[in-house]
């Protein structure tokens, strides 16, 4: 591993890193049946998902995309992709049982040659140009880089319906989604959480804090625009961002 937010030297002649999306919609506990529904829900005329992967397509500095999916919707949504002409779309696999083991299915299936990878929640489809950018350029010196938008709202910490502590909201941040990582890094994180039985990560910085601590994880300014997709108030807000020419 390199030094601590470090990334070392490319050897492929080109100054950087192959770079890979991972586009993650194959959560299926919870509520699973109103997010699968939401991702494939028609959006500006195509599915929600479809717009998590143009965003990559479109993207100049982004190669390969391969996208996680519940194994009932795999084989449609392949066909959806491959008819939508997406030449970056190397494959579409099944998911597994939470976020975390879909994510490291995902790793696995990019073999043994360096990347830089960006994991990006497909329920997030009004994805900018300008934060892909951003995390691609922060992975050339760093290890591990998170989209983040700062905290509008005053948070509090409590327990047992009682407030007992204010963080200063000038430190504080939501995350985003992507979330960029050297391939070495994020998959010896996630070798070291599957072994842990009592963490399951609700995503992969949460991975590389916990368990790899001495890489450190590079903000990157997100969007406000890029919030998740979940339910018809969503659509309809995305739909109203899409129509005026946003993001």
């Amino acid at each position: 591993m390199t030094a601590p937010g470090r990334s070392a030297a490319t050897a492929d002649g080109r100054g950087r890193r192959r770079v890979v999306a991972v586009i993650v919609a194959a959560e299926t506990t919870g509520s699973s049946g109103a997010a699968v529904r939401a991702l494939l829900a028609p959006l500006a005329g195509r599915p929600v998902i479809e717009h998590s992967v143009a965003a990559f397509e479109q993207a100049p500095s982004v190669e390969e995309i391969l996208v996680v999916v519940p194994a009932a919707l795999t084989e449609q949504v392949r066909r959806r992709l491959a008819a939508g002409g997406y030449r970056k779309v190397s494959r579409v696999i099944d998911g597994g049982a939470t976020r975390a083991e879909s994510v490291r299915r995902a790793l696995g299936a990019l073999g043994d040659a360096d990347a830089d990878v960006l994991i990006h929640d497909a329920a997030r489809p009004l994805l900018s140009q300008r934060v892909i950018a951003g995390c691609v350029t922060a992975l050339g010196s760093h290890d591990a880089v998170c989209a983040v938008v700062p905290a509008a709202d005053t948070m509090v910490a409590v327990e047992n319906e009682f407030i007992t502590e204010r963080p200063q909201r000038d430190r504080l941040r939501r995350r985003q989604t992507p979330q960029g990582f050297r391939l070495a890094v994020i998959r010896r994180g996630h070798e070291l959480a599957r072994a842990d039985p009592a963490f399951e990560p609700a995503d992969d910085c949460a991975v590389v804090l916990r368990y790899l601590p001495e890489v450190t994880v590079r903000l990157v300014p997100g969007s406000e625009l890029s919030f998740p997709v979940t339910s018809p108030a969503d659509l309809d807000i995305a739909e109203t961002l899409l129509a005026a020419g946003l993001p």
